[in-house]
């Protein structure tokens, strides 16, 4: 048996579902055997606790309307990576406005002012998760 011959065994193995063959030819026994190995995995679950921004006591008093998420994802101040925010501190938005998306399994919810007035602050940074119920924008009403 020549080294083609062999080689020849060694792809056979590897196309197929066979893991052991034995061969003898010329009285030269050749035995190829493929180990299966199952890959295992181990999952770690690591708890990061995240100290997101929340409006301070005052905010309330001085009458700012808090712009929640509706839902829980991600956060996104523009439409695209490459694109400019939908809006920036100082701006003057309309009632209906789009302010930022957030995402959720793989859809783009679109989040609209409350109201007509001007940002006073974005409370969460770009491409952060989010919750439902949590603050993510202030405005003052105009």
């Amino acid at each position: 048996m020549n080294l083609d011959e062999i080689r020849a065994l060694i792809e056979l193995l590897k196309d197929t579902d066979i893991s052991e063959i034995q061969i003898e030819k010329e009285g030269v026994r050749v035995k190829l055997r493929r180990e299966r190995h199952i890959p295992s995995f181990e999952v770690i679950e690591r708890k990061t606790e995240q100290r997101r921004p929340e409006p301070p006591a005052e905010v309330e008093e001085t009458g700012l309307v808090t712009i929640t998420s509706p839902i829980v994802g991600t956060f996104y101040r523009a439409a695209s990576p490459d694109a400019e925010p939908f809006v920036e501190v100082g701006s003057r938005v309309k009632k209906g406005q789009v302010l930022a998306i957030v995402e959720a399994m793989k859809l783009m919810n679109e989040i609209e002012s409350d109201v007509d007035g001007v940002v006073v602050r974005i409370l969460v940074e770009n491409c952060q998760p989010v919750e439902y119920g949590e603050p993510l924008f202030l405005i003052e009403p105009v």
